[in-house]
């Protein structure tokens, strides 16, 4: 890991850059991959599945008997495990449901607010050396619980052309209604344009590598919208005197051995503390099944001494970490003045991978400094705020010389029209009235 001593806030941008590539140096390949994908259909799919990942696809589409056979390869305690994950994850979603929201804005004036599911979602489920089941607990959940009519997941097959038993376990448990054998590029793509095989969707979740995390945001280009930017994962943690050494270690390892473009930082204000986790780091690694992958992303990992809390917290902020641990006598202090982080881990018995599992939040995260702007995965991704209002004779009187003005205002005469001809109307009926004996 690099050390750095007291950064100057000059140099925070250099020392906080992501070893990830730019969207320009993956754009050629996912605009040309997007193009067979939306001419060629499945053939195309199956073409950079073999290309990409040596399997020859013969079905894309993983069979109920597949589904079943899940269900005896994984182990009851698994099992057990996976719905104690899934009660936690259900109850902590479920309590994000809300309400109506209405309002008599003027006398005659009702506006209220109703939330509906996105009818079709789309999740990619990370595979390969790391088959993330637990992801699949994170988006299809929600999906449920919000009420998605048609819940559409990939995932990349292994070498021979098989879903990790867990991942088909935990979708079937889950209410996925169709399971693809497909990763990458070529999943976003049949996601996006839909295949003769995979229904076209509204909307993308799901976390992946460099390439798929481009390929989303491609896709947006062609009107399916995306949970968020989510790329290769990261961890910062802030610890001081009180952290215990060697939980410290292990969780910045949590993340690196996520895979070999993952990022982990640690800020310190105890020279002393940043000694001691750089050499429990390098203890605790040799004794790892991915030691060669945590290795690969430890080297773009950081150890950082700052003068003070207050120093620590700009430069996090700035960082804008997906996952923030803080360990520290101050904690408040951080967990007050965090504006940028996708989630945030408190005290020495707190590790991310218990949002990674089954603490009951999210574990789709903005990477890459998106904590900016983007939130995590919540109930509301895969829902859509619709605005009602109904207005009565006296509420149209209410407001609309107001319409009137604003509408001639901006030059918008039939605008103007479709108040004036109602104001015309209740006058007329109104001085009929008057008139009658």
């Amino acid at each position: 890991m690099k050390k750095t001593y007291n950064p100057t806030p000059e140099t925070w941008s250099e020392l906080l850059k992501r070893p990830t590539q730019t969207i320009a140096d993956v754009e050629a390949t996912v605009n040309d991959i997007f193009s067979e994908v939306k001419s060629k259909g499945d053939a195309a799919v199956k073409k950079y599945t073999q290309l990409f990942d040596g399997i020859s696809l013969v079905e894309i589409l993983v069979s109920k008997e597949e589904i079943a056979a899940s269900e005896k390869a994984v182990s009851e305690e698994l099992k057990t495990a996976i719905n104690l994950a899934k009660a936690n994850i259900e109850k902590f979603h479920s309590a994000q449901k809300t309400e109506r929201v209405m309002v008599e804005t003027t006398e005659g004036v009702n506006c209220w607010q109703e939330k509906r599911p996105i009818q079709k979602v789309g999740l990619y489920i990370p595979g390969g050396s790391a088959p993330l089941f637990s992801t699949v607990l994170m988006l299809a959940i929600p999906a449920n619980i919000a009420g998605c009519k048609e819940i559409v997941l990939c995932t990349p097959p292994d070498k021979k052309s098989k879903i990790n038993p867990a991942i088909l376990y935990t979708a079937n448990l889950c209410g996925v209604t169709k399971i693809f054998k497909i990763g990458g590029i070529q999943a976003i793509g049949a996601m996006t344009f839909g295949t003769e095989s995979v229904p076209p969707v509204y909307k993308i979740f799901g976390p992946g590598n460099q390439f798929v995390t481009v390929a989303k945001q491609i896709a947006t280009k062609h009107g399916v919208a995306i949970d968020m930017p989510a790329g290769p994962s990261e961890l910062l943690v802030f610890a001081d005197y009180t952290a215990n050494i060697s939980f410290v270690a292990s969780d910045l390892l949590s993340q690196a051995e996520h895979g070999a473009d993952s990022q982990v930082v640690l800020v310190t204000t105890s020279k002393k503390l940043l000694n001691s986790v750089e050499k429990e780091v390098e203890k605790q690694l040799k004794k790892l099944p991915r030691k060669a992958i945590a290795e690969k992303a430890i080297v773009n990992s950081k150890l950082i001494l700052v003068k003070n809390n207050t120093e620590a917290m700009k430069l996090i902020n700035a960082y804008a970490p997906e996952h923030f641990i803080v360990i520290s006598k101050e904690e408040d202090f951080f967990i007050e003045n965090i504006q940028n982080a996708g989630s945030v881990f408190i005290g020495n018995y707190t590790p991310e991978s218990a949002g990674d599992y089954a603490s009951g939040t999210n574990h789709t995260l903005p990477t890459n400094g998106y904590a900016k702007q983007y939130s995590g995965v919540n109930l509301d991704s895969f829902m859509k705020s619709m605005t009602f209002q109904k207005i009565s004779e006296k509420g149209i009187q209410n407001i609309g010389k107001t319409i009137e003005l604003m509408a001639e205002a901006e030059g918008l005469q039939a605008h103007k029209n479709a108040v004036t001809l109602r104001l015309k109307s209740l006058k007329k009926f109104s001085d009929r009235a008057q008139s009658r004996p």
